[in-house]
């Protein structure tokens, strides 16, 4: 039996489809391609910039540790709610490291899961991230909607909500360090 070249290239073309379906290969490429196609957030007008209600929110640190959010009033204050599980948020996690890298000190981070510490803790060493973890607490009130991950927050200093960012962004270009100057000299 003679096995035709166009029936082995379609064999061939079913497997690579198949593989993204169904092996490690199809995650790693479907991260690839969120990053490929993320693009820096659009600042919101001013005018329809929207205020966080309150600064009183409670969540956990890295270590476990209960703290508030209300010791970051009058800052600039970057939020994004991330699963280590979430391909979308895979994906999103190296850009946020580099801005991290870039503004820590000069900005509050708050790279929120509702996850337990160890699938995080196990993510971020397999994957070299530094950029502090927060924990949210599950069904205490938050002033922004954290509920379909990943989505991101940039709050300047009087807590109006200058980048609101559903899904995946690149976080670590000119434009982002751009506004980010501006509103550190607010």
């Amino acid at each position: 039996m003679k096995i035709r070249k166009k029936t082995v290239l379609n064999i061939a073309v079913m497997a690579l489809i198949l593989s993204f379906f169904v092996t490690p290969l199809g995650d790693y490429s479907k991260v690839l391609l969120n990053k490929w196609f993320s693009f820096s957030p659009e600042v919101t007008k001013e005018i329809n910039r929207g205020q966080i209600g309150s600064y009183d929110w409670k969540l956990k640190d890295e270590n476990w540790d209960f703290f508030n959010f209300n010791r970051s009033k009058g800052r600039v204050v970057f939020i994004n709610f991330w699963r280590s599980w979430n391909i979308q948020s895979v994906a999103e996690v190296a850009s946020i490291q580099k801005f991290y890298d870039t503004y820590k000190g000069k900005i509050d981070f708050y790279i929120i899961t509702n996850e337990e510490r160890e699938p995080v803790e196990k993510f971020m060493a397999d994957h070299g991230f530094s950029f502090p973890v927060t924990y949210s607490i599950v069904g205490d009130p938050m002033p922004v909607d954290g509920s379909k991950p990943p989505c991101s927050y940039l709050l300047d200093k009087e807590g109006k909500i200058v980048i609101s960012k559903d899904g995946v962004a690149a976080w670590d270009n000119d434009k982002t360090y751009g506004i980010v100057e501006s509103l550190l000299k607010m």
